[in-house]
């Protein structure tokens, strides 16, 4: 499948996907927010396909932001659509889906780009991110669920003052916030994701996939997250992993997991 403005690569189970507009540092429009939505469908669906990585080109940024030139001239109908949309064909999608999706951020993480890299299931940051939800700068709020799942990673009263002051922060300081998990050179960022991804590749796809939907689980309202844990975990008894991944436990070999 052609596109625009990503690049897709696949190879030994990992997809990568680049948002590749460094012209406009790769700022999301809604022609690369529904190129990505494709992008993520395909890949999920690729048996294959065990882990994604997502990532920005060149050096200066992952994400730098909605395309703004895109909407400034929207109504507040036609603003309502642009979030419900954007939140249903990409930022919630990622979240749910059962491959599991990490964002490689490299350089600035701002307004949706940032909220991309939270919508991945979790992030590795190169030493030269920055990171914010500069919004109120513009008269808006995060719109791609950013007043949302930003609270669920760093605490609601740092979210509030991020949020609030429009601030950026550095790799290191995101690291102290929880809101990464990692920080390495811009060098190191890809390579550093692929041995995670190689380590994720080692178990069950039948089984992460149940783990995402029952961590998801635990911040949607209205969803009691230790039922949907329990219901996950008796469904895994049921599938050929299982009963692979118990033999081969017993039988003191590595396992070769069928993904069913």
């Amino acid at each position: 499948m052609g596109y625009n403005n990503i690049l897709v690569q696949s190879e030994d189970g990992i997809a990568t996907i680049t948002i590749n507009r460094p012209k406009k540092l790769n700022a999301l429009n809604q022609e690369t927010i529904q190129e990505l939505h494709e992008a993520f469908n395909v890949t999920d669906e690729d048996k294959d396909t065990k882990v994604i990585i997502v990532t920005g080109s060149g050096e200066k940024a992952f994400v730098a932001g909605a395309d703004i030139s895109e909407f400034a001239d929207f109504n507040v109908e036609e603003g309502t659509h642009l979030a419900t949309n954007g939140q249903k064909i990409l930022f919630d999608f990622v979240e749910n889906l059962s491959t599991p999706v990490i964002a490689a951020v490299n350089g600035f993480a701002l307004g949706g780009g940032l909220e991309l890299a939270m919508a991945c299931h979790f992030r590795v940051a190169s030493d030269n991110a920055k990171m914010g939800l500069p919004e109120v700068s513009l008269g808006l709020i995060p719109g791609y669920g950013g007043t949302q799942r930003l609270p669920q990673l760093v605490g609601k009263g740092r979210a509030m003052e991020l949020i609030m002051t429009g601030s950026m922060i550095d790799a290191n300081q995101a690291l102290n916030y929880g809101l990464v998990n990692h920080v390495t050179s811009q060098e190191e960022l890809l390579p550093l994701c692929h041995k995670i991804a190689l380590k994720i590749l080692q178990n069950s796809p039948v089984a992460i996939g149940a783990a995402v939907r029952a961590i998801n689980a635990s911040t949607k309202k209205g969803v009691n997250g230790f039922q949907t844990e329990i219901t996950e975990f008796g469904n895994c008894f049921g599938t050929e992993d299982f009963e692979e991944g118990t033999t081969a436990f017993l039988e003191k070999r590595k396992a070769d997991f069928p993904g069913r």
